[in-house]
């Protein structure tokens, strides 16, 4: 953004434009943090009830740490 885009921006919304990313990056982990949990714990009480195996259960552990290490190094860097 050019200085007029970033004054203007500051102006209506009364914030810096760097702040609103870092919020908006806060709220995307958040989100895939409480889906994260949401899901290795449905895994697990599939688990426990022997409706999953072992296998199944280490694969949403898997897919969850990889799509979080993945957005990490998209939004981060």
């Amino acid at each position: 953004m050019n200085g007029a885009q970033i004054s203007a921006f500051q102006a209506n919304s009364g914030i810096m434009p760097a702040a609103m990313a870092t919020v908006l990056v806060g709220v995307v982990f958040a989100v895939l943090l409480l889906w994260g949990v949401w899901a290795i714990r449905t895994a697990y009480v599939g688990w426990s009830e022997n409706r999953l195996n072992q296998r199944q259960f280490l694969g949403v552990c898997i897919r969850f740490a990889a799509m979080y290490l993945v957005l990490t190094y998209f939004l981060l860097s």
